[in-house]
C-alpha cells in the first residue's frame, strides 16, 4: 500500500514540527517546507535520517512546486507571535494571502485535501465570550495586529472560495493559545516569556493590570484535534483550544510556583488592541470530531518547563 503524502508548510516551526512527528507516526510520507524566518532546523533535526521525510527551504509566498502525488496539504507557515508579525508585517500578510493562494492552486492541481491554520485572532478583541465559530469578530484592520488578524481572515475567505468555486476539499482550524516543547523562548508570547524570566530570575512582565484572560492548550491535544479535523468531512471553521480560562496574574503565580522562582510581577501598559479575553467554545469540536483536551495545565507545563530549562542552560 502506498503511503499517503503530506506537505506541511511551516514544518520547522513549533506546531509544524509536531505535525511532522504525528504524520510520520501515522505512516505518512512527510514533506516539510519552511523558509526558516521563524522556524528552526533544531525542531526537525531528529527526522533528517528518515527516508519518509523530506525538507525544502522555500518561501510559500513564491510559486510552490512539489513533484509526485499529494494527499494532504497543511498550511502552517506564518509568523505567529506579536513580536514576529510586528517585525515582519509584510511577510505575514504575504504568507496568508499569496502563500495560501499558491497552496490552494497546488491542492487543486494535485486533488489534495488542504487544512489551513487559522487563529482565534480572527475574533480580534471579542465582544462575545466565549467565542463560537459563528462570531464574526471585532478586528481593527489598520491596528498593529491587523497584519496577522486580516491575513488569517483573508486566508479563511480564500480557502472557502476555492472550496465552493473549485471544489477543493478544505478544512479550517482556528487555533487558540497553545504551548509545549519547541516554542521559542524569545517569541514574545506570555508562556515562554514568563518561564524564561522566572528561570533567569527576572521579574515577570504582565501587561495592563494582569486581569486579562488566556486559555492554554497543550500541543499534543492540539495536534490530535487538527488530525481529527483533517480526516473529518467538516469544511467549516472549527475552534481547537482548551476552554480552561485563567487570568495573566494567576498564570504568573503558577509559573513562579512551578519554577520555584523568587521573582515578582512587574506591570507594563497594555499593548494596542491586545485582546482582554480569550476562551474557545469547543462545542463544535466535541460534536463533530469527538475531541476535547486531555492534558491539564500542570501536566503540560512539566515537559514544557524541562524543554525551556535545557534552552536557558544551553
Amino acid at each position: 500500500m502506498t503511503k499517503k503524502r503530506v506537505l506541511i508548510t511551516g514544518g520547522a516551526g513549533f506546531l509544524g514540527s509536531h505535525l511532522c512527528d504525528r504524520f510520520l507516526k501515522e505512516g505518512c510520507h512527510v514533506i516539510a517546507m519552511d523558509n526558516l524566518i521563524t522556524g528552526s532546523l533544531d525542531n526537525i533535526e531528529h527526522l533528517f535520517h528518515r527516508e519518509d521525510f523530506e525538507f525544502y527551504n522555500h518561501d510559500v509566498s513564491k510559486f510552490v512546486h512539489v513533484s509526485g502525488d499529494l494527499d494532504y496539504i497543511m498550511h502552517f507557515a506564518s509568523p505567529a507571535s506579536p513580536i514576529d508579525y510586528l517585525k515582519m508585517p509584510i511577510q505575514t500578510l504575504k504568507v496568508g494571502s499569496l502563500g495560501t493562494h499558491n497552496l490552494l492552486g497546488l491542492a487543486k492541481a494535485k486533488k489534495a485535501r488542504m487544512l489551513i491554520a487559522s487563529t482565534s485572532e480572527v475574533y480580534g478583541d471579542p465582544l462575545v465570550h466565549p467565542q463560537t465559530e459563528d462570531y464574526w469578530g471585532n478586528v481593527n484592520p489598520v491596528g498593529p495586529r491587523g497584519v496577522y488578524d486580516e491575513s488569517k481572515r483573508f486566508q479563511e475567505a480564500m480557502t472557502m472560495a476555492y472550496h465552493t468555486y473549485h471544489g477543493v476539499e478544505s478544512r479550517i482550524v482556528r487555533i487558540f493559545n497553545t504551548y509545549g516543547p519547541r516554542m521559542r523562548l524569545d517569541d514574545g508570547r506570555v508562556l515562554p516569556a514568563f518561564i524564561g524570566q522566572a528561570l533567569r530570575g527576572e521579574d515577570l512582565t504582565a501587561f495592563g493590570d494582569g486581569s486579562q484572560t488566556r486559555s492554554f492548550c497543550y500541543v499534543d491535544d492540539l495536534v490530535e484535534g487538527i488530525y481529527r479535523l483533517l480526516l473529518s468531512d467538516c469544511p467549516d471553521p472549527v475552534n481547537i483550544g482548551n476552554p480552561s480560562e485563567i487570568t495573566i496574574n494567576q498564570f504568573a503565580e503558577e509559573i513562579l510556583k512551578l519554577t520555584g522562582s523568587k521573582s515578582k510581577i512587574a506591570y507594563k501598559p497594555l499593548p494596542k488592541d491586545d485582546p482582554k479575553q480569550r476562551q474557545p467554545n469547543i462545542s463544535k469540536a466535541k460534536e463533530v470530531l469527538g475531541w476535547e483536551p486531555k492534558f491539564s495545565r500542570s501536566e503540560g507545563l512539566k515537559p514544557t518547563l524541562e524543554y525551556f530549562m535545557k534552552k536557558v542552560k544551553g
